[in-house]
């Protein structure tokens, strides 16, 4: 995602904890995980819960905005081919992963939540405020280094270790996608280990 103020970019990466940390709370079924994981044998054996609709939602509503916020990173102008192109690249791993959910969600019987227009994400994102490609690098650098943080953080909460595999590797691709934008932005990798998770 693609967002220009501290405030809003704060915003998003405490939302997306806070969704993952209520999916160890509330408890997202084995069935919805194992959906996400592409693991239906799983999942028809285990029963889902309105509860865990709600939050898939959520996180479609999140990744609805993640590809618009990438669309509007796109067509700002301000990317360079090169990174364009690895921004396209992200942008449809969050469509897979928005596919994925709304499959999950209709396959559970509920309703998957639209997506909002460009306008409002426009206006909800700051993408005005955007004035240069490394604007546009450095949030969506913390955004996904944020997500992956917040999917390593849920790991602990699943008994099941499939399940902990999948939560391991939305991480990874999280962390794929932060590495790639902080070396585009010629940024030192940590000089710390376990820099990820804590």
């Amino acid at each position: 995602m693609l967002i220009q103020s501290k405030r809003l970019d704060t915003g998003i990466i405490t939302g997306r904890r806070a969704l993952l940390r209520g999916v160890g709370t509330v408890g997202l079924s084995a069935a919805a995980v194992a959906i996400l994981g592409g693991c239906e044998s799983m999942a028809a054996s285990t029963a889902s819960a309105a509860a865990d609709v709600d939050i898939l939602n959520v996180a479609l509503g999140l990744e609805h905005e993640a590809i618009n916020a990438y669309q509007l990173g796109a067509e700002s102008g301000l990317l360079q081919k090169p990174v364009l192109d690895v921004a396209v690249l992200f942008q449809s791993h969050h469509k897979a992963h928005r596919d994925a959910l709304i499959g999950a969600i209709e396959k559970m019987g509920g309703t998957p939540v639209a997506e909002k227009s460009m306008g409002d994400y426009a206006t909800a994102l700051n993408a005005g405020s955007l004035k240069n490609q490394g604007d546009v690098l450095h949030l969506a650098a913390r955004l996904e280094k944020g997500a992956a943080n917040a999917y390593l953080g849920v790991i602990p909460s699943f008994k099941d270790n499939g399940l902990k595999q999948v939560s391991a590797r939305l991480a990874a691709d999280e962390t794929m996608h932060w590495t790639a934008l902080a070396s585009a932005l010629g940024e030192n990798l940590p000089s710390n280990a376990l820099t990820f998770g804590a």
